[in-house]
């Protein structure tokens, strides 16, 4: 996902390119949980706006059930829009002020089947109930809910179509830290109970641990390493994932690296650096980081990472 950047009187002047996304390939098998980490800036945000169909990328395919959800036409995409959905970050910002909680969660219903008044209101109060809602709050405002109260409806909402996959875009750093746990494990029981799939974004490294079957850990716009959570953990290779468990999971018991520290800020995508994009933040950088990017390699057994040092035994 490259976004042109363009100068001149009426902007027609393409001066380069942001490259968001560059290289992303990544698979969300049923009923698994992946979590996407990174800092600010990574693409996290970029790559979930692509699932949703509200950003196409420039290049390359996003398959679902082996069909380019950007090719899909009509009753297609009316079908791809039901089965995934989203919780946002904050629930404030992403639930209408002007809708009541009936209206927010049968919102999405309405548009994607033709169920009567009546079989919207028995999903609508069916959804309450998952999440731990009580159905009379159906008829307030969202102002009127507490912040665990909101993001709750917006799960609710997330699982009323009988969706399958639900992206996650840190679904509790909005929240307060009394709660957070609370709406993990609705999360998981969720996930369980109805055989959901979840791409799981986060900050939050030992949230994503937790939650994830799976951990994506994403750099400047690429994955940088990716494994099953367990194997991740116990043999964390790439520098960047060991600082990000340093600074997360800095007493995990299983981890055997020593605490690695990064300096500076992740650069803009506007000026990726040649070879490895993380050589300028590199404690051990070799100069072939300078020179040459790294592939995605097999590390282990579902365990992948692209770096020089690995290459070297180091």
């Amino acid at each position: 996902m490259h976004f042109p950047v363009k100068a001149g009187i009426i902007l027609d002047h393409v001066i380069g390119w942001v490259k968001a996304l560059d290289g992303v390939d990544l698979t969300i098998k049923p009923r698994q949980v992946v979590g996407l980490v990174g800092e600010s800036g990574s693409g996290k945000t970029t790559l979930a706006k692509v699932l949703l169909l509200l950003e196409k990328p420039t290049k390359g395919e996003v398959l679902f059930q082996g069909k380019d959800i950007h090719s899909l036409h009509d009753l297609e995409l009316k079908a791809y829009r039901r089965t995934i959905q989203a919780v946002f970050q904050d629930p404030f910002a992403s639930l209408s002020p002007r809708l009541r909680v009936q209206e927010i969660i049968a919102e999405p219903l309405e548009v994607t089947s033709t169920l009567s008044k009546e079989e919207l209101e028995n999903k609508v109060v069916e959804a309450l109930h998952m999440v731990g809602l009580d159905t009379g709050l159906r008829r307030v405002y969202p102002h009127e809910l507490s912040g665990g109260q909101r993001q709750r409806v917006a799960i609710a909402r997330a699982i009323s179509t009988e969706s399958k996959t639900i992206i996650l875009d840190e679904p509790t750093s909005a929240l307060d830290v009394s709660v957070r746990l609370q709406i993990v494990h609705l999360l998981m029981d969720l996930q369980k109970n109805l055989e959901l799939s979840y791409l799981l974004i986060g900050h939050d490294l030992a949230m994503v641990a937790y939650m994830s079957t799976e951990i994506a850990v994403m750099y400047l716009g690429k994955i940088v390493e990716i494994g099953e959570t367990k194997e991740l953990l116990e043999n964390t290779t790439h520098p960047y994932t060991q600082a990000l468990i340093a600074a997360s999971l800095p007493d995990h018991p299983r981890l055997k690296q020593e605490r690695t520290v990064i300096t500076g800020e992740i650069v803009s995508p506007l000026n990726v650096p040649p070879g490895c994009r993380f050589h300028p933040r590199c404690p051990g950088k070799r100069s072939i980081c300078q020179e040459k990017e790294p592939p995605l390699v097999a590390v282990g057994e579902n365990h992948w990472v692209a770096c020089h040092l690995d290459d070297a035994g180091l």
